[in-house]
Order: structure tokens, then sequence, then C-alpha cells
């Protein structure tokens, strides 16, 4: 576990401008004077001493419109021409590395990537020779074991040195038998694991009416579009065979005494061996029904494009499916499958990659909303291009969600290519941005906004709070049986997801006595920690998770003089770094005593920021120190350098860089800074 230190007081800063930036709104009551303007307030001090002041917060609100121009200017240049903004979702190995493994499954030769994909492969592998969940963790095992194993078949030789100080990390942390169940499914297609130690999943889940207590609904969207091709796969249980040279029987650690599970484990363990049974002697009428129902469900799952759920795993598992139900790869579904995941791949200076998943709906709507919150008019050719794109992305066609919400289609998705799939966090953004847009220059706006609203509503779950992808979600037994090693089965309701939706209802004129505001406040106060601060879903951590809050009860009309609410702008101040900025680790996932401490980063100063700010608090020395971090490590060319993971895949298990966040999150927090700070300026006059 690492440690970091946590803020014991801001460090008091010499620097003659500095101190009068740290002073701009400080406990005097001075107003900032924007540029142009005479300073609002005149104490009885020395003209020169006046003079002297002014000249320093005119020249400290220049730097921060200059930080505001050139990070405008650096999105207007990197739009694409349809109006969206997309840049790269980055995460760990086992992505390129499943790549890998999927070609050779399918007998497609790759030998104009391999050199591009093993040069990325080698470039992320850490000192102490593994692979790991994000940078500074130390590494992971399942994914060293999967990253050498796709070196080994790519013709890599065992004896090199990152090759040996691989397998040295992986036999000390116990071999492939300390693996994840994926990581031990994938070795079993290619006969190097047991399928009789897999865990199971049977294929006639499918059967079961989602009437019943269990049933694939009650999966998250995400495991659910996993697990459908897969218990086809499990049922299956094909075996490859390979060249000797690519084995990896030296990846297996001596035998240790095994240890049992106890509890609700072994119960499901129990279950397991069940399953297992039934595998081995199905019914075999059943098992074909089982498996042609599966099929069709994928095939009516498949968008136009070829995606899958818009993730890596569910087009991955479902054409290997298809492949060993029969399906070749000349036909169409598989042409268009094949097509969907290669242009989840990247190549540049680093190598050939593949992305778990695209963001283009997600980068276009925080951008957008970055911008308009940094001044741009919603008039500006970019920004309307945007809008125009946004609304041509809602989803008006049905989805699994309907199984549990009769609502109309009115939702966004996270990628080009999720129709299945709308979901809540997304749509909240998009129509946060898309308030902004006047009406009149966008025909159809209203009626866009009001049916993608009427759904997001719709989609709160009986405990009052909003999920990602699905409404009553939580069977919290499910993240127990073997196969949920990742703890990702279900999709409950959560703070920041819910914050989101406060932020969008104020927004649109809710206000918190609305029936829907009332539970939605309800949950998340009972969510609270202790210090005051929230966890956060899809963002690293409780930083996240808290600015998510705020906003969303700013937004609603909630009394920021509330005891909660002041004890969550607390936590915030609390836990900022001596440098100004704020950051948190991945590590407070299982460590939730790390909550709010790592190396500052651009986005997570960001998200402090406006967590404050959603809270009265531009006047607050943290804020003040927050801006400086910010414009002090602005790059020349308009961006941020960002090399920490902060969003958030599956807690504990998996994290994203997302490249954009290190560029709009902070363009974000500097335009509502400014903004407040005008705000001030016009009140006192």
């Amino acid at each position: 576990m690492k440690s970091f230190s946590r803020k014991s007081g801001i460090a008091a800063q010499t620097a003659e401008v500095e101190e009068a930036w740290g002073n701009l709104a400080g406990d005097a009551g001075e107003a900032v004077a924007v540029e142009g303007e005479a300073p609002l307030r005149s104490e009885p001090q020395s003209r020169p001493a006046q003079a002297r002041r002014a000249s320093i917060r005119s020249s400290w609100t220049r730097q921060i419109e200059e930080t505001i121009r050139k990070s405008c200017d650096y999105f207007y240049k990197v739009q694409y021409p349809d109006g969206f903004w997309w840049a790269e979702l980055e995460s760990n190995v086992t992505i390129t590395s499943e790549y890998v493994m999927l070609m050779r499954l399918l007998g497609i030769a790759i030998p104009e990537k391999q050199k591009s994909i093993i040069n990325y492969l080698h470039a992320q592998q850490n000192e102490n020779g593994s692979w790991g969940l994000y940078l500074g963790d130390g590494g992971d095992i399942s994914t060293t074991v999967e990253a050498y194993f796709a070196l080994k078949m790519m013709g890599e030789d065992q004896g090199a040195a990152p090759m040996a100080k691989a397998r040295e990390y992986i036999i000390e942390r116990g071999g492939i038998e300390a693996c994840r169940g994926f990581t031990k499914m994938f070795l079993a297609l290619f006969d190097q694991y047991d399928w009789d130690k897999v865990p199971s999943m049977p294929v006639e889940l499918i059967l079961l009416p989602s009437s019943l207590y269990f049933n694939i609904y009650e999966f998250s969207s995400w495991a659910r579009g996993t697990a459908v091709p897969l218990s086809i796969v499990l049922s299956i249980r094909p075996k490859m065979t390979i060249p000797e040279q690519f084995r990896v029987p030296e990846l297996y650690a001596p035998v240790t005494e095994k240890r049992f599970a106890s509890g609700i484990h072994k119960l499901f363990f129990l279950f397991d061996r069940v399953a297992k049974k039934i595998e081995r002697k199905p019914i075999m009428s059943l098992r074909r029904k089982a498996i042609e129902q599966a099929k069709n469900w994928i095939l009516a799952h498949q968008e136009k494009s070829g995606d899958w759920a818009g993730i890596q795993p569910p087009m991955l598992w479902s054409l290997l499916a298809l492949h060993y139900l029969g399906y070749p790869l000349t036909h169409d579904v598989m042409v268009r499958g094949l097509k969907a995941l290669n242009d989840f791949c990247i190549e540049d200076g680093i190598g050939l990659r593949m992305q778990s998943c695209v963001s283009p709906v997600w980068d276009t709507a925080l951008t957008a909303l970055a911008m308009l919150e940094a001044g741009v008019p919603p008039q500006d050719p970019v920004l309307d291009k945007s809008a125009q794109w946004l609304m041509s992305q809602q989803i008006l066609t049905g989805g699994d969600w309907q199984v549990k919400n009769s609502c109309r289609p009115g939702g966004w998705a996270f990628e080009f290519s999720n129709s299945h799939y709308p979901d809540v966090d997304d749509s909240a953004v998009v129509l946060n941005a898309l308030k902004r847009f006047p009406c009149e220059r966008c025909p159809g706006l209203e009626s866009t906004m009001l049916r993608g609203l009427e759904w997001c509503i719709s989609m709160q779950s009986t405990n009052g709070g909003w999920a990602a992808f699905d409404r009553d979600n939580g069977m919290e037994i499910l993240n127990r049986i073997p196969f949920a090693d990742q703890e990702a089965m279900i999709d409950p309701p959560t703070a920041d997801v819910t914050g989101r939706m406060l932020e969008a209802m104020g927004n649109f004129g809710y206000d918190r006595e609305h029936p829907v505001a009332q539970k939605a406040i309800r949950f998340v106060k009972g969510l609270q920690e202790e210090d005051g601060s929230w966890w956060g879903r899809w963002g690293v951590n409780y930083i996240y998770g808290t600015w998510s809050v705020l906003r969303g009860l700013a937004s609603i009309g909630e009394d920021i003089d509330s005891r909660y609410i002041q004890q969550a702008l607390n936590w915030l101040k609390y836990v900022q770094n001596p440098d100004g900025g704020w950051g948190e680790t991945c590590d407070s996932y299982k460590y939730p005593e790390l909550r709010g401490q790592g190396p500052s980063t651009a986005s997570q100063t960001a998200w402090a920021i406006m967590g404050l700010l959603a809270g009265g608090e531009e006047n607050s020395q943290e804020v003040s120190k927050g801006i400086q971090y910010l414009v002090r490590t602005q790059q020349a060319d308009g961006t941020w350098d960002e090399i920490w993971f902060t969003g958030t895949g599956f807690p504990k298990h998996f994290y994203i860089r997302y490249h954009n966040y290190r560029n709009c999150f902070p363009l974000m927090a500097l335009g509502q800074y400014l903004q407040k700070l005008r705000e001030k300026t016009a009140t006192r006059e």
C-alpha cells in the first residue's frame, strides 16, 4: 500500500504576485478587478498601493483569460469535421494482448501489426517485469500473464531479459493459478489451462424469463453483453493446439496448500460444481435451444456498424462465440464485427494498441460544456456544429433497459455505435450542454431535450438514485459468484451519476422540492462518508464523487450552508496538496484511507475547484491556489500533461486514462471561476 502525505496547511507563498493573487478574494471582501474595470472597493490606503494591487489583479485576470484562450484554441484545432471531439481512452495492456489472442484463435495473421504491438507492450512494461492496471500500481499478475503470453505467441524469446523478468514476477505471485477468471479462460482456449477449473456460466441461463428473480437482465449491461456469448464458448470448451514454443508451462508456480472458501463463497462454489456437471452431461434438447437463443440474442444486439455494446469484451466474445458456431470470417456479421474491433485500434510512435472503448459522445459533450463555461458563445460555428452532432446521436430505438422501464427512448450512449445501451451519465451531460444553446438556432432542440430529460428521469431506481445503464440493477449477491471475480456483475445507483442527474434537473428548472429530487437527495445523503466525501464510481475517486454530488445539490437548490454540504467542502479543502493542486490514487478504491491523496493532476484539481465553486467558495484561498496550479501547469500548446489514470472502469480492477480529461476539465473549472468573479463584480457594481 502506498503512502501519500495529506495537506497540513497550504504552504505559504512568498512571491509578490502569488501573495497578491492569494488575497484577490480574501477575508477583507475585496473584489477582483476584471480587465478594463476599476477596483470596486476603495479602502483607506495610499493611491500607489491601490494602483499596484489593482495592476497585479488585472495581470492575473489576464493570465487566466490567456490560459482559457490557449485551451480553446487547442480544442478549435482538434475538433473533427463532423462536429465531435474524440481523444484516446487508454487502459491496461490486456485489451491489446487479448486482441492478439483473438486473431490467433480466428486464424487471422497479423504480420504487419506484430512489430508495432510488440513495441507497445515493451513500452508499457514496468521495471520489475510486470504490467499493471494503471501507472504506479506496482504490477498486476493477470495483466502480466496475458502480456507475456501474447508476446510469446508473436515470437518473443522467453529467454530474453524482459520475458525473464515478467516470468519471475508471475511465479513470485502464485503463477497462473493466482490469475483472474478471464485470464484462465483465454489460456484454456489454447489448452494452457484446464476448462474444469474455469468458473461456469451455463448457457441455459438465457432461457430464464425476465420475470424471474434471477435472469440475465439482473446482470449489468456490460456483464450481460459479455456473459451471453461467453456462455456459448464455455458450453463448447474449444481447445486450440499451438506450437510448443508458444506454450506457457513455465508460468505455473509450485503447488501450495489450497484454501477453501467459506460462507456465501463456498455456497456459490458448490453451485459452480453443479453447473459443471450440467455442462458435462447437459439435457441436449435444452442445450441446443439455449445455444440457439443465445446466438439470436447476439445477432439481435449487433449494431449496423458491427459493434456489440460499444466495448471490447462483448465484441471479442461475440466474435468467438459465432466463430465456434461455424460462422466463417466472410460472413457479413463477422466482417462487420472485425471491422468494429479494428476501428478501436490506434497506432502512433508508442506502437499499435487497442482501446477498450471509444468516447466521442462523452468527449464532445464535456468539451462543448467546457467551452461554453469558458465564455465561447453558443453561436460560435464550432459549438453550433457540436450541438448539431450531439442532437444527431440521440437514441430513439429500444434497448435492454426497457426490460424494467416502459418509457419511450431518448437517451445518449458513450460511443459512436451503441444503440442498445444508452446511459444516464452521458445523457445528463449532453443535456447540460444542449441547454446552453438557443432553441431558435437549433430546429428540434427543445423536443430533443425534453425527450432526453424524460428518459433520464424515468431511469431513477427505487432507492432514489441513478445508475449508468439500468434501473434497479443492484443484486449484490451476483458479485459473489466465482465467475464475478472482478466484482462488476451489477450496475447499482451511485452518488456521482445521481449528482449529475440532479445537476441536469436543476438546469431544466426543477427544484429541491420536486419528489424526484427529494428521493435523490435522500439517496446521496445516505451515501456520504463520515468525513464528508462521496465515493466515485466512474472517476477516481472521492474527489470525483464529491464534485459530482456538490454540483448536483447546488443546481437543484439545496442550501449550501447545510452542515453536510459544508462538511464536504471542508473535506475538499483539507485534501488539497501543498502545490495547490489535488490528486487521488486509484489505490483509494482498495484502501479508502487514501481518499483524496495522490500526486496532483489537472483533471482532479479541476474537479475539486468546481466542487468548491458549487459551494460558494470562490473567495477561498484553496480555490485561488487551485487556479494558480492550473494556470502554472498549462503547456505552451494549451493542453495539460497528466500521466496518471483518473477514470474508472471497474473499481479495483480496471482503470482508464481519458486523454481528454486533462484538457476539458481544467478549461471548465477556469471558466466557472472567471464567471463567478465577474458575477461578483457585477453584483457589487
